[in-house]
Order: C-alpha cells, then structure tokens, then sequence
C-alpha cells in the first residue's frame, strides 16, 4: 500500500483536521487508549465511577486483546483528528454497529457523528436497509439526534442496562 496518504486524505473532512481511515493491527495502542478513556472519563452515567465495572468495561481493550478484532470481519474505523486519534468505530457484516467512542478530548468536535456516518455507511454498503446497535445511557441521546430509534425493551447485561435501537439507512 504505496499510497497511505491518499487514501487517508480520501476519508479527510475538508478544514477540520479530522480524518476516517480503516483501522489496521498498528492501531491497536490507539484504539485501546481511546476507547479506555473514553469509557473511564466518558461513561459515568453508565458506570457509576465504580473502580469494579471499568475494570471489567475494559478489560477486553487492551493493546493485545484488540488484535483479535482484526482476525474477524468487522470493519473497523480509526478517527484522527489534527492526526491524534480521536475515535474508534465497527460495524459487523450483519450491519450492527458494535462500536463507537470518542476520546475526551476531541467531544463536541463531529468525530462521533463522522464515524456513525461512515459506520451507517458501511452497514448500507454491505446491503442492509436497516442498522441496529446496543446503546449505552451515556450515548442514547447522541443516537436519538442522529435519527436512531428504539429497537426494543431495556437489556440488562453484567455491566449495565442496552438500550436496542436501529435506523433505516
């Protein structure tokens, strides 16, 4: 892959510094600091801040756990912006969305909308007309503003409640 930057470039959202591009296993220390810090600074509501419950969120996040994820055939997003990551996305070849956080750092900056565009588009590229995801408490409000809907009653996991909810892509 001669062209890195081409293709990076080809994903950029013009003046904003954010970039989309397909994750690789040399991501794999970002994707996992996004995505344990997000949980840890991000995800109160769902949490409590209780020292137990982020263990266990996390613990499947590591730098070494997250190389499993590209033994399987979910399309994986790394969001970059101003070229330090900033989000991280997957959607499996059902069209479920299975992941999305933003870093801390970069909220209320678009990363989370781009990456559920593109996710959403992935999802349609693959052939489904409808897109379904397992929602935090933290997140339900971002994906009710971005059209997603309620798929069913309240899950209750070892973690914490699901909120089902899907979208017409």
């Amino acid at each position: 892959m001669q062209n890195k930057r081409g293709i990076a470039q080809a994903f950029a959202h013009p003046n904003t510094g954010l970039v989309l591009r397909p994750a690789t296993v040399f991501d794999v220390f970002d994707l996992s600091t996004v995505l344990c810090s997000s949980i840890r600074d991000l995800c109160g509501a769902d949490h409590n801040n209780d020292p137990q419950i982020i263990t266990q969120w996390t613990a499947n996040k590591t730098p070494d756990a997250l190389r499993s994820w590209f033994a399987g055939e979910h399309a994986i997003w790394l969001a970059t912006l101003n070229r330090r990551a900033a989000g991280v996305g997957a959607v499996s070849p059902a069209g479920e969305i299975s992941v999305l956080y933003v870093a801390p750092q970069a909220v209320g900056q678009g990363v989370g909308a781009a990456l559920l565009a593109r996710l959403e588009s992935t999802a349609g590229d693959a052939g489904h007309r409808t897109a379904h995801l397992s929602s935090t408490a933290t997140a339900q409000g971002f994906y009710i503003k971005h059209g997603w809907t309620s798929a069913g009653p309240t899950e209750f996991e070892p973690l914490g409640p699901s909120y089902p909810m899907q979208k017409k892509i």
